[in-house]
């Protein structure tokens, strides 16, 4: 089982964030300044959750490390997990105990999902300094709260990614369902920015991993067509945008292909080809590109020999080899070499087959 990526890393870079958090601050000030009545403050979550650390909270699961989901409390020791997660043991993984039986805290879910509701959107009074330099609060004063989107999305998504590294899917989908609710009303506030149905787009693709993982192929293929939608409005030139659109491609793809569907199946894994041919186009000396190629090579072949188009398959198998053999990864890149001799491996064995096949086919003749 892939484990995603979170969409929200890239407005957490350092060369993005030190601008912006300039920007902020500078705001801030101007704020204060032009109206001694109102102050801008950035949201602080009471139980210490926030984007920088997303710490284990009393909330929390100690066995998916994320918010609770379907709380379950284990009779006797009365020690809470997630449903799914507690479901799996015979004894409490924090004590050792016995499980004689599991009882839903519906109190305790129903604290968690206001939590969740109500994140980073704490209302409190201002907290000045009087004139010994003494912090007081002023309960009168006006409070303006910055925009805290980007801050929930990220802690949304990232207790998916916890829940779905322990297999608990239900409550990674239902967390990633509420972010891309969130998404959506971004884009209806501010129109389709490139950084929003980026975001979107990959939410998309994690929830259609989600319902992959639960076997509901249908729905995977529908969450998959519209992150693939959404990737498609933006800028073909920022290369993790193409990546996540070409494997939403090839996840189409496989899916279509289980089913049987062939024809699609190669439909869409041509499509996720002809995205990776045109990043190279523009960025011929990255490494990483270059396997994604490779890679979509290796599965349009595959079909096309599925197809009886033995020809047409092995020049994809003999172009992805000539790809990867010719590819001089440097120091910095060398974590793909694995990868590369893998894809690599596998290319050169559907040309030994064909080889091998045509030997058997001459000797018996």
């Amino acid at each position: 089982m892939t484990t995603p990526v979170c969409p929200f890393v890239k407005a957490a870079r350092p060369d993005d964030n030190g601008s912006a958090k300039k920007s902020t601050v500078g705001g801030s000030e101007a704020t204060r300044k032009d109206s001694g009545d109102t102050a801008t403050v950035s949201p602080k979550c009471p139980f210490g959750y926030d984007s920088n650390n997303f710490k284990l909270g009393p909330l929390s699961c100690m066995i998916c490390q994320a918010l609770l989901f379907d709380c379950t409390k284990c009779i006797p020791c009365s020690h809470l997990f997630c449903k799914v997660c507690i479901s799996r043991f015979k004894d409490c993984p924090l004590c050792g105990a016995d499980i004689e039986k599991l009882e839903a805290d519906t109190n305790l879910q129903s604290m968690v999902d206001r939590f969740i509701e109500g994140h980073a959107r704490i209302k409190r009074a201002h907290v000045g300094v009087n004139g010994e330099g003494e912090q007081v609060s002023n309960d009168d004063k006006k409070v303006i709260y910055e925009d805290v989107s980007l801050d929930r999305g990220a802690f949304l998504v990232q207790q998916a990614m916890r829940a779905f590294r322990a297999q608990n899917i239900e409550s990674a989908k239902s967390r990633l369902i509420m972010c891309a609710e969130d998404i959506r009303d971004q884009l209806e506030k501010m129109g389709n920015t490139s950084e929003l149905c980026s975001q979107l787009g990959a939410v998309l693709g994690m929830l259609g991993d989600c319902c992959r993982a639960m076997g509901d192929a249908a729905a995977a293929i529908n969450y998959f067509e519209e992150s693939v939608e959404f990737l498609t409005k933006l800028p073909a030139d920022d290369l993790e945008i193409t990546h996540t659109l070409s494997v939403s491609l090839n996840k189409i793809g496989d899916l279509k292909y289980y089913d049987g569907d062939l024809q699609a199946s190669r439909s869409y894994y041509f499509r996720s080809l002809g995205v990776r041919r045109d990043v190279i186009k523009n960025h011929p000396g990255v490494a990483s590109q270059i396997l994604d190629v490779a890679v979509s090579l290796a599965k349009v072949a595959d079909v096309d020999r599925t197809l009886g188009k033995e020809d047409v398959a092995v020049d994809g198998f003999q172009e992805g080899i000539k790809l990867l053999e010719s590819l001089t990864l440097k120091s910095e890149e060398a974590g793909l070499e694995p990868r590369r001799l893998s894809v690599l491996a596998f290319l050169k064995s559907q040309l030994e087959e064909k080889q091998s096949g045509a030997t058997a086919s001459s000797v018996s003749s």
